[in-house]
C-alpha cells in the first residue's frame, strides 16, 4: 500500500499543538515550556505504535524521541523539530490557531509546530501504509532550540543516527549551509567615585564608549568581506548594556552583550580574538583603560554538500513530489543542524512555507505541511531502504 498523507490528521495536530502554550522559560520568565506539548506528542506517538523515551536535559523540559523500528538492516533517519517558541508580546490570541485562505495562524505555527506536525504526520502515512523499513525512523520533537539548544544535545547522546532531516521552515527549499553564533560579555571597568569627584572618578561607561566606536569599525569590515557563497558575510552587534548604579556616581564597571554570527571556518578563539584586540589598542592608547572579554556561549555553523547521500535523497523525494527541483540555499540563523553533523550525522534542512517567526503574525501554509509530510515519506523510504538493495 503506498503511504497517503492524512490531511485532517495534519490539521487537527497542528491545531492542537498551536493551542498549547509552549514559550520558552529562558526566554521569558513565566513561558511554560515543553513539558505538556511534550506529553501530547509523546501520546501521538505512543498511539501511532512508535517506541517513545523521554529525555530531561532541566526538570520539566523535555524531549521526545519516538523510533518506529526497521528490520535492522538499512540506514537510520532522523526527523528533528522543536517544541518550545518565543513569546508573544502584541499578539491578541497568540493560542488560538485559526484557518483561512490555507494559512494557520498562532504562535508557533511557522516555528515550528507546523513542521513537528508533518513529521508526525508522515510517522502516520507510514504506519498506516503497513511499510516495514529497513533502518530506523527516529523522530526527535526537542527543548530549548530557542535558547540554547540543550535538548538535541541531549538527545545526541543518546542515539546515532545514519541521516537526519531539521525541519526549520525554509519556503521548501533545501538549506545546506547556516551561519553560527558566539555570545560574548565585554566590560570595561573604571573607579567608583561621587559625580564631583572628577578626579577621582574613572567612567566605566565613557571607556565603553570608547569600545563601541571600534566595535561599530569592525561590524563594517565584516560585512564588507565577500563571507559566504550561501549565507553572506559574517557579522556582529552590540545586543544589551548595562552599567552604573546612580546619577551621582561614575560607574565602575559597564557589560555588553555581544552577539557575532559566524561562518564555516571561524572559531570561538578566533572572535575573541578579534575583540580583545580592540581592547588592547584601546589600554595602549589610555593606560586607565581596563576592559576584558570572555565568550559564554558558543554554536558552530554547518555545510553539507550537496552531493551527500541524505541531500540526493531528499532533492529526489522533492522533485518527485513539488515537480521541480527545490532550491539548495544558505540561511544567516542557527539550528540544530550544526549540532547533528558535530556529532557524525549527515544533516540537511528542510521546511514549510510560512511567515512571521518571532513576530506579532505568525502564519504557516497548508499545503506545503501536507507536500513536506510527502517528501518525509518518499525520504524516509529511501534512505533507510539504501543498504537493502541487492541483499
Amino acid at each position: 500500500m503506498t503511504p497517503t498523507i492524512n490531511r485532517d490528521y495534519l490539521i487537527n495536530t497542528l491545531t492542537d499543538l498551536v493551542r498549547i502554550n509552549s514559550v520558552n522559560p529562558s526566554l521569558v520568565e513565566d513561558g511554560r515550556g515543553e513539558a505538556e506539548i511534550g506529553r501530547y506528542i509523546a501520546g501521538e506517538l505512543r498511539a501511532l505504535g512508535l517506541a517513545v523515551t523521554i529525555h530531561e536535559s532541566k526538570p520539566q523540559r523535555p524531549s521526545i524521541v519516538g523510533i518506529l523500528k526497521g528490520k535492522g538492516r538499512g540506514r537510520s533517519l532522523m526527523l528533528n523539530g522543536h517544541m518550545d517558541t518565543v513569546g508573544v508580546p502584541g499578539m491578541p490570541n497568540p493560542f488560538t490557531p485559526t484557518i483561512r485562505d490555507g494559512k494557520l495562524s498562532g504562535r508557533g505555527a511557522y516555528d515550528m509546530k507546523g513542521s513537528l506536525t508533518a513529521c508526525l504526520t508522515a510517522a502516520e502515512a507510514l504506519v498506516a501504509s503497513g511499510k516495514t523499513l529497513n533502518g530506523d525512523l527516529l523522530i526527535a520533537a526537542v527543548a530549548d532550540e530557542e535558547y540554547a539548544s540543550l535538548s538535541t544535545a541531549e538527545v545526541i547522546k543518546h542515539y546515532k543516527a545514519d541521516g537526519a532531516v531539521v525541519t526549520e521552515p525554509t519556503e521548501m527549499s533545501i538549506c545546506l549551509a547556516h551561519k553560527g553564533f558566539v555570545w560574548l560579555e565585554v566590560e570595561t571597568i573604571g573607579r567608583a567615585a561621587h559625580g564631583s569627584r572628577f578626579a577621582d572618578g574613572i567612567d566605566a561607561n565613557m571607556r565603553m564608549g570608547r569600545f563601541l566606536a571600534e566595535l561599530d569599525q569592525l561590524e563594517q569590515e565584516l560585512r564588507q568581506g565577500s563571507g559566504h557563497p550561501l549565507t553572506g558575510p559574517p557579522s556582529l552587534h552590540a545586543a544589551i548594556i548595562t552599567g552604573g548604579t546612580a546619577l551621582s556616581a561614575y560607574a565602575d564597571r559597564c557589560r555588553l552583550k555581544i552577539e557575532r554570527r559566524t561562518l564555516v571556518g571561524e572559531s570561538e578563539a578566533q572572535v575573541v580574538s578579534e575583540i580583545q584586540d580592540i581592547l588592547n589598542r584601546l589600554a595602549t592608547a589610555d593606560p586607565t583603560f581596563q576592559g576584558t572579554v570572555k565568550a559564554f556561549l558558543t554554536r558552530e555553523p554547518s555545510e553539507i554538500s550537496p552531493e551527500s547521500s541524505i541531500v540526493r535523497t531528499l532533492s529526489q523525494a522533492s522533485t518527485e513530489v513539488l515537480g521541480l527541483r527545490p532550491a539548495h540555499i544558505g540561511i544567516p540563523y542557527w539550528m540544530d543542524t550544526a549540532l547533528l553533523s558535530a556529532a557524525g550525522i549527515e544533516t540537511v534542512a528542510m521546511g514549510p512555507i510560512g511567515a512571521g517567526a518571532h513576530a506579532r503574525v505568525e502564519w504557516v501554509d497548508i499545503q506545503s505541511l501536507i507536500d513536506l509530510a510527502e517528501i518525509l515519506v518518499h525520504t524516509t523510504l529511501n534512505y533507510c531502504q539504501y543498504f537493502a538493495a541487492g541483499h
